[in-house]
């Protein structure tokens, strides 16, 4: 790779985002509060218009808030830039982001797609939380330059990032990934290229185990969410977390986890793939193990479980 523009001193001038949904928004966000130029790309004029207006409300929401300022959103939304066109997105990059879904195809393709449109120096980073870095990273002609950047969601507000080299990524990659992120203000740690990562492998077995409980009967989903705020100082409860990250989100991870390992125990449980196929697939969709209008938690009708 050809990092000779920046040495690891590097100044990122300009981020691209590829995907504007709540992730891409998210990040989309961050970076052009970081003071970078930021194009959010969007294969789909909707969703990138959805993105947009996303992080607008959220920022309208800090000032009514008090928490930040107009003049501080105008400075921001300077920064902020709208395509649907991947080329013009990423031509002039220093870092792109990948937030699309965890589909392996669809992230290949994009990746196949920076490998031409790139800049040689650009670090090419995905936001996956459970797929290889290498095999998207095979994907393209400069696998030194590919990296896992996994925000959490919702990404102004969460202060981890979890940093993912393969075996192919560079130091100077990971050094600069580093800086970047704490220029975002994130705490980032890095961790090997393995199904799951860190924190997704934890966090899914976590959830998966909380459903199996309320399918069971040992407790309501509010009572299991209450023993892990009160008694292990969560911040939020498992279940609610999966509603929050998404069911199905949740589910792919589990599948992959299972087919990575050949180990059945983390196979979803028939309750999760249950409300995912419901298409109650937590906040995105306003229900999921709670109801996001009523605060009303689902209740098992499963007790064969």
């Amino acid at each position: 790779m050809n990092l000779a523009r920046f040495g690891l001193d590097m100044q990122i001038q300009t981020v691209a985002v590829i995907g504007a949904g709540t992730m891409g928004a998210g990040i989309a966000q961050v970076c052009a509060q970081s003071g970078w130029k930021t194009n959010l790309f969007d294969a789909f004029e909707d969703g990138l218009a959805r993105g947009m207006d996303r992080i607008n409300t959220f920022w309208d929401k800090g000032i009514a808030r008090g928490k930040t300022t107009a003049e501080q959103k105008q400075a921001w939304a300077a920064n902020l830039f709208e395509f649907n066109d991947l080329q013009t997105a990423v031509e002039s990059a220093d870092l792109i982001i990948e937030a699309v879904p965890e589909i392996p195809e669809l992230k290949a393709k994009i990746f196949s797609d920076l490998s031409e449109f790139a800049p040689e120096h650009a670090i090419l980073a995905t936001n996956t939380s459970s797929l290889s870095i290498k095999e998207i990273a095979d994907a393209t002609n400069r696998p030194a330059n590919v990296i896992g950047m996994h925000f959490f969601n919702p990404v102004p507000l969460m202060k981890l990032l979890e940093i993912v080299r393969s075996e192919y990524t560079s130091q100077d990659v990971v050094d600069i990934a580093k800086q970047a992120g704490e220029q975002m203000g994130k705490t980032c740690i890095v961790v090997k290229d393995v199904p799951g990562f860190a924190t997704s492998r934890l966090g899914v077995v976590l959830g998966n185990e909380a459903i199996r409980m309320l399918a069971d009967g040992v407790a309501s989903a509010s009572d299991i969410d209450t023993a892990m705020v009160l008694g292990y100082r969560h911040p939020m409860g498992p279940l609610a977390l999966t509603d929050l990250v998404g069911l199905d989100v949740r589910r792919d991870i589990l599948l992959n986890l299972q087919e990575s390992f050949g180990d059945d125990s983390y196979a979803p449980h028939p309750l999760l793939e249950k409300l995912v196929s419901e298409g109650r697939l937590g906040k995105k969709t306003g229900k999921g193990i709670y109801d996001w209008s009523s605060g009303e938690a689902f209740e098992t009708d499963m007790p064969d479980m």
